[in-house]
Order: structure tokens, then C-alpha cells, then sequence
């Protein structure tokens, strides 16, 4: 009787933990990373509309909420590794805030300084959650985890440049 109840917990045991691995997998698409290197309070979530494969043509959704943009924005600045050999196309850029499409004076790819430069045609105001849509992106060659830090520019005549948070994003093989 012993040997059955031992192991009816041992089975349980194993079930949740392989239950808890899947939600663990799922929940870091979403953006959530526990052993990152990065504070939990800087993390910053995105999503990938199609799985985030290597070499593949993909869609990078990057979330700033709201309460993290305390100043009116002039400028978002992306800006990723030098071991990240994917591709961007700046024509495919929008930013969106309350569900709406901003109009953007200009969006700029700087691949030698590995910035994605986005200038909306008014300043968003503070306090405004933002979603940066980065479509038609070509994914690197080879599978990693890639830190995508989010910094903006205030408006005026001395703009303040100030660091959002960090994307985790992870590119599967």
C-alpha cells in the first residue's frame, strides 16, 4: 500500500513539473525570462506573430506599458547586439498607441551602429502605452537569446534621452 501511494505522489510530482516546464515555454514567448541577467522591473515584453524561428521572415511586436513612458515621446531608439545578424526593413515600421497606428516622420535602420531609430510625426504623450510593430523582419541564421534595449527621447530644446527597459527576445532553431 505504501509502494502504490509513494507512487501515485511520485507521478503527480512528475506530471506538475513537466506541466510547469510547458507553461515556463510558453510564458517566455510572451517575453518573460527568469534567469536573464536583466532586473524583472526592466523587463519589457514582446511577442513574435510567427514562432521566431531562425532564418525566417517574421513580425516583432515590442511593448512599452504607459506608467514606464513618464515623459511626452519625441524618439524611440532600439537598439540590439552586434552578435544579432538579423535584418529590419524600416519601411515595415509602425508604432501604435491605443490601438491606433501613429504617423511617423521617419523610421531608420542604422546597421552599423545597430540602432532602430523611430521619430513620430507628434510627440506621444507621457503616460501613453506604446506598441512597436517591427514587420518584415529577417530573423538571424542561427538560434540565441538577443537583448533589444528600448531608450526615448523627450521633446524640446534640450531632449533627455532615458532608458525604458530590455526585450529578451528568443530566436528558436
Amino acid at each position: 500500500m505504501r509502494r502504490r501511494v509513494l507512487g501515485f505522489f511520485s507521478a503527480v510530482a512528475v506530471t506538475s513539473c513537466l506541466l510547469t516546464g510547458f507553461q515556463g515555454v510558453s510564458i517566455a514567448q510572451s517575453g518573460i525570462n527568469l534567469w536573464s541577467g536583466v532586473k524583472r522591473e526592466n523587463q519589457l515584453n514582446h511577442r513574435f506573430d510567427f514562432g521566431g524561428q531562425a532564418d525566417g521572415w517574421d513580425r516583432l511586436r515590442l511593448r512599452a506599458e504607459g506608467k514606464r513612458l513618464k515623459t511626452a515621446v519625441a524618439q524611440f531608439v532600439i537598439s540590439y547586439p552586434e552578435y544579432y545578424k538579423g535584418s529590419f526593413d524600416p519601411k515595415k515600421i509602425e508604432v501604435r498607441a491605443r490601438g491606433k497606428s501613429v504617423p511617423l516622420q521617419e523610421a531608420r535602420w542604422d546597421k552599423a551602429n545597430r540602432v532602430i531609430e523611430i521619430f513620430p510625426a507628434e510627440p506621444i504623450p507621457a503616460g501613453t502605452g506604446v506598441e512597436i510593430v517591427l514587420s518584415n523582419i529577417k530573423n538571424p541564421p542561427y538560434g540565441g537569446m538577443y537583448y533589444f534595449n528600448l531608450a526615448i527621447q523627450s521633446p524640446g530644446d534640450v531632449p533627455l534621452s532615458r532608458y525604458i527597459g530590455t526585450y529578451i527576445v528568443s530566436i528558436s532553431t
